[in-house]
């Protein structure tokens, strides 16, 4: 990955229809060059899917609920059977294995506090946890998808 990347991915990040051309003008390069570039990182995985982000209250999933489990189970089969039950649950939007106190976090949005007491019921019958505490978002002060680009290892490109 060079600097010419780390702008196209700048870019991406913002608005991913932005025509190729457009990306390649910005960043200094011709269409196909910048083609190529966008090609090898969905290759590479560096980029791994171009998405819509959609505004949750209009879709109707305004509450943002953050759920923090704990377990006494701590072994690989039922920390795969957790994750398959989490699967089941489009109301789960991120799901992480914690250091700590907790052990798993979730981010759960749904349309209000009626919603969130049934997907915790269903959740409970489909596997026995030790504790969960939810913690319901008052608001929003800061959310993007955008990773920060100051990190990402770059190439001398000036050689």
């Amino acid at each position: 990955m060079d600097k010419i990347d780390r702008k196209i991915l700048s870019l991406l990040q913002r608005d991913a229809t932005m025509p190729v051309a457009e990306i390649g003008r910005k960043v200094g390069l011709s269409t196909t060059p910048c083609w190529r570039r966008i090609q090898k990182m969905e290759e590479d995985g560096v980029i791994q899917r171009r998405v819509a982000v959609l505004d949750p209250a209009k879709v109707n999933v305004g509450v943002t609920v953050f759920v923090s489990v704990k377990t006494n189970e701590h072994n690989e089969a039922w920390m795969r059977k957790f994750s398959g039950v989490i699967d089941e649950f489009p109301e789960v939007v991120e799901f992480y294995r914690m250091s700590g106190d907790v052990d798993y976090l979730m981010r759960v949005v749904v349309p209000d506090i009626g919603a969130y007491d049934t997907f915790y019921k269903r959740l409970i019958s489909k596997i026995n946890l030790t504790d969960v505490s939810s913690a319901f978002a008052m608001g929003q002060i800061k959310y993007t998808t955008a990773l920060p680009l100051d990190f990402a290892i770059v190439v001398d490109d000036d050689k």
